[in-house]
Parts: C-alpha cells; structure tokens; sequence
C-alpha cells in the first residue's frame, strides 16, 4: 500500500485542500494522510475567516505521520504562515522526506487571499528547495517571477525566471489561457508542453489541489516526472468534464468520477 501525505488547510465544503487531496488520494488506491495548517471557513463563493495551527501543533503533527506511517510522497498545499512554514521545512529535512510536491497556492479559486504576504518569501527559500516539483498557476507564477503570464510566451519566461532560483521541476498550469488549457513542464535541462482541453465549466473549485495530490499520487508509485504530470492533468480534466454541479459558486470537481457510483442500498456491509 503507497502512503501519500497531504499538509495543507481544511475547506468545510469538501471541494479544496485536505479534503480534495484526500479523495484524490482515494480514487488513486493509494493510503491518504493529512496535516491541516489552517482551519478555514469557505464554499464555493469565497473565503469568509481563515484559523491558523500553532506552529508547534503542525510539528506534533507531522511527528505522529513521519514516525509511524512514514509516507512514499509529500504534497503540500495552503502554509499562510512564515512560523509554519518553517517547522513544515525542518521536519521534512529532519524525516527525509521523498518527492515532495508543493503546490504554492496563494488565492482560493473564489478569490479569498490564503497566504500572509510575508510569508510568500519563506515559501521560496525554505520550501522549494524540498521540492522535486512546484505547481503554480499563472497568477502565482507572475507573484513568484515578477513578470506579466497571460499567454504561452510569458509562461515560459516566468518558468525560465523561476527556475534561476529553483533546481527543480515547475510545473505551470495553463488553466487560464484564454485559449486552451496547456500546462508547461519546465526544468533547467527540459521544458515540454502538456497539452489540454479547456472543460466548458464554472465549477472548478480545487483543480489545483487536485492536480498536486494527483501527481503526489503518481510520484508515489514511481512514475517519472512528465509521465506522473500528464497523468495528473488527465486525471483532473476527467474530473471537470464529470460535470458535478454543486454550490451556488465556483463549484467543485467530482473526485471520484472514475470509480462506480455506489447507489443507496448496495453499499459495503
């Protein structure tokens, strides 16, 4: 059984964060396990009040997983806290931890603000360099490069500009080109495009942390870089054109689209 390990914050919606990851993680067969940063209280039509862990608690955390399941892969997914962030980085060197994958997220889907601003520059300099890959959207890939991303060109500069600082893999979804939805793959030795269908749908609450946890999933179970992306994008465009419709806002995808529905009546015993 391949053990993946979210660290990331709570949507009591069910459609982000924790909860996302971890039915990502169960459609994968693979053995999910959390660390909640941060209590929050949003749905699909925004952030409304964000509670932050202790720092101590989010290490007490960590200790627990780390020293009794220790996990084949890390996602790691909304840290709003310079504190935090920095005992999530010690406790990852302290365990060693393998193929960490760090979604750099920065806004709720909804728009609500889910990282202090001083503690995007800890993110960088104590995170990334942990990490086998980042995933950042075209808006936190222009906050993290400096520079404008709204078509393919300024991807690649901003992924370019990123990697100057970073050694590893960014993966950078192209979720909001107006004409299509192509992820880049970039390294300091290769960049390949990922192509992908733009799903005509409002509801896509969560992709982020849905493609992350997925492609902790496939790191995981050994797949290379670019096989365990395009697996990942695959996976999650599958869970946009499901259609799920719930919510009076930017709805969430459904997960579990790929497995048959269990009907009232014929669940397990």
């Amino acid at each position: 059984m391949l053990k993946v390990l979210t660290v990331a914050g709570s949507d009591p919606s069910g459609g982000a964060g924790v909860q996302a990851d971890l039915k990502t993680m169960a459609a994968h067969g693979v053995y999910g396990m959390s660390v909640v940063t941060a209590l929050t209280a949003q749905n699909t039509t925004g952030v409304f009040e964000v509670a932050e862990m202790t720092p101590e608690f989010v290490g007490r955390q960590l200790d627990a997983v780390f020293s009794d399941i220790p996990p084949d892969a890390v996602k790691i997914g909304m840290v709003s806290s310079t504190a935090v962030i920095r005992v999530i980085a010690a406790k990852l060197r302290e365990y060693r931890a393998p193929r960490v994958v760090l979604d750099p997220v920065m806004e709720a889907t909804s728009g609500g603000k889910l990282i202090r601003s001083d503690a995007a520059a800890a993110l960088v300099s104590e995170l990334f360099p942990l990490a086998a890959v980042i995933t950042p959207n075209m808006a936190e890939a222009a906050k993290l490069s400096g520079l404008k991303v709204e078509n393919r060109a300024e991807m690649f500069a901003a992924a370019a500009r990123i990697a100057a600082d970073y050694a590893g893999y960014i993966l950078l979804k192209g979720g909001h080109l107006p004409d299509g939805a192509d992820d880049l793959l970039y390294s300091r030795e290769k960049a390949d495009w990922l192509q992908g269908e733009r799903v005509a749908t409002a509801n896509t609450h969560g992709t982020g942390c849905t493609l992350s946890a997925a492609l902790a999933c496939r790191l995981a179970a050994g797949a290379d870089m670019r096989a365990g992306a395009a697996a990942a994008k695959a996976y999650v465009t599958g869970a946009l054109r499901a259609g799920l419709d719930l919510g009076r806002g930017r709805g969430p995808l459904n997960h579990m689209y790929a497995l048959p529905a269990a009907e009232p009546g014929s669940w397990p015993a």
